[in-house]
């Protein structure tokens, strides 16, 4: 696997950039000065793929940390214009990325009340959720296993249409920071828990939708056989919340290395059409403030241009409308519709 160049933006960014890196250096044996401290040839043996190699066998992680304010705002203050800030967030990864996994606030509010049971979830109870989830995500990259999914897989198997790449994560088993698991689960279990809509941390429903695409990466030592038919068993009793029109879209990995204070967990990534949910709310509350010009000259008196939102507005209700039309259709309507487009082509 190549290097990856790892950016953080902003204070958000920031403070959920910081846990990933404090989840990953325990992974992988290194303590805060960048020394090795670990027990295991595996921890080295991807190391290059997020750290550089400094004079004095100093291991740097290879980031850019951004943020454009010296000091640091309240950090449980809800930002009023967050409606433009995710609208025009969302036009720009609509054109220029390839995968964008979606993490909502009110989902991991929602784990961390209802699952977790935690009466007063901080920030950094949130980030350690994140934390978790994205350190499943790349943990093909930095580790051997015995079926792996790494980014550019994950892009060829779970975007069928370019404009769909917008993710929903997940993580199980949930547990709260400190906590330690005094049950192994079993892979049924995980799995169960891995699709249960309550795991998703953006917050839209699955049921609401179809899925077009779903990754499942495992960790710990479990038998390849057994997920394998558990998840074969699982996409078959839930047949119907998966697109009929594009087969085997159900991929897995699985990783020996365990998680740290776990036996095994499971991060799971889906391509569903009930994301839609999340972009219609912020797309209301944008239209909302717009057409009422609330707080629309912190922008302008930067020199952003009103069409500008227009354009993002109208991106984002096109985005909506394409998975709409996906989730509905059939595989005899596709079919017909691919027929038309190549005709279209040859004229």
């Amino acid at each position: 696997m190549r290097e990856i160049v790892h950016i953080q933006a902003g204070q958000c960014g920031n403070q959920m950039g910081a846990k990933f890196w404090e989840v990953i250096s325990d992974e992988h044996g290194i303590d805060p000065t960048g020394s090795y401290h670990g027990d295991s040839d595996l921890q080295l043996e991807r190391i290059n793929v997020y750290y550089n190699e400094a004079a004095g066998n100093k291991y740097v992680p290879r980031a850019i940390l951004v943020d454009l304010e010296p000091g640091t705002v309240d950090s449980v203050s809800d930002t009023v214009v967050e409606p433009y800030n995710a609208t025009l967030s969302v036009h720009q990864l609509v054109e220029n990325t390839d995968e964008t996994f979606c993490i909502d606030n009110e989902a991991l509010y929602d784990i961390c009340f209802r699952t977790l049971k935690l009466t007063t979830p901080t920030y950094g109870d949130l980030n350690h959720r994140v934390s978790a989830t994205m350190s499943g995500v790349t943990m093909c990259l930095r580790f051997p296993g015995q079926l792996n999914a790494d980014l550019r897989k994950l892009a060829v198997n779970m975007v069928p249409f370019p404009l769909l790449h917008f993710f929903m994560p997940g993580f199980s088993p949930l547990t709260s920071r400190g906590s330690m698991q005094y049950r192994a689960l079993t892979v049924p279990e995980l799995i169960q828990q891995m699709f249960d809509a309550k795991n998703m941390i953006a917050a839209c429903d699955p049921h609401h939708g179809r899925y077009l695409a779903v990754a499942a990466i495992f960790r710990g030592r479990m038998s390849m056989k057994e997920v394998d038919e558990q998840m074969l068993n699982m996409q078959n009793k839930n047949s119907s919340y998966f697109v009929d029109w594009i087969p085997h879209n159900v991929k897995t990995a699985v990783c020996d290395i365990l998680p740290r204070g776990l036996k095994m967990s499971a991060t799971f990534i889906g391509n569903n059409t009930a994301i839609q949910e999340l972009f219609k709310r912020i797309s209301e509350q944008f239209t909302v403030m717009f057409r009422r010009k609330a707080f629309r000259h912190w922008y302008t008196g930067e020199g952003m241009d009103e069409m500008e939102f227009t354009e993002a507005e109208s991106n984002m209700n096109d985005l909506v409308s394409e998975y709409q039309q996906y989730q509905d259709a059939t595989a005899e309507e596709l079919g017909d519709f691919e027929e038309e487009e190549e005709e279209e082509e040859e004229a």
